[in-house]
């Protein structure tokens, strides 16, 4: 989804006290020393990995468009289809908050959500709300395959249950199943560009 004019468009972490030294002083001591490593550990991983900020912050906006779809999306419908909006609705919220948890954790300043966004298909009819829902739910998924692509396994893990939980709630409004979801259909073709046409 892109923006409107304004704008377009927990990870483990070890701790290292020694248990001689935590016996020896009051525990809430260690747990501020704890804490501090922690947050330095966390910036040297961020920092080894350069590109693991940019893929959450494009993660992080695809959930903060879903987050302002879904209010569209639930305007128009009635019942157990708007209970299902709702329940996706918190579901993408919880996901914006851990996204910004794990980007303000390493250091970086989260990209706040724009004001209004532009639809992808005008929404008149509780039947345009369904086909916006699975167009939310795929542009979703397809924002994680960059964190999919990092090297750290907790960004990966995330992303991949994100990605399958996007995946099954398109399926659940109607969309079709993706057998690589998040892949445009044209990725998935086969390379011919180097083979000859004599």
């Amino acid at each position: 989804m892109r923006g409107s004019a304004t704008r377009r468009g927990s990870a483990i972490r070890p701790e290292s006290v020694a248990r001689q030294q935590s016996a020896a002083r009051p525990e809430s001591v260690v747990q501020r020393e704890s804490a501090a490593q922690r947050e330095s550990t966390a910036q040297r991983e961020s920092a080894s990995q350069p590109g693991s900020v940019p893929a959450l912050q494009a993660a992080l906006a695809a959930e903060q468009a879903a987050c302002y779809g879904y209010g569209v999306v639930g305007a128009h419908l009635t019942g157990a289809r708007y209970a299902q909006a709702g329940a996706d609705w918190i579901d993408h919220q919880r996901a914006r908050d851990g996204l910004t948890a794990m980007i303000t954790v390493r250091g970086a300043q989260p990209h706040p959500a724009a004001v209004a966004y532009q639809l992808p298909i005008a929404v008149r009819t509780g039947r345009d709300a369904v086909s916006l829902a699975v167009i939310l739910e795929h542009q979703v998924t397809a924002a994680y395959l960059g964190l999919v692509a990092v090297s750290d396994p907790t960004f990966r893990e995330f992303a991949a249950r994100h990605m399958q939980g996007a995946a099954v709630r398109a399926v659940h409004w109607g969309g079709r199943s993706q057998p690589f979801p998040g892949l445009p259909a044209r990725a998935l073709l086969p390379d011919r560009s180097g083979q000859s046409t004599s």
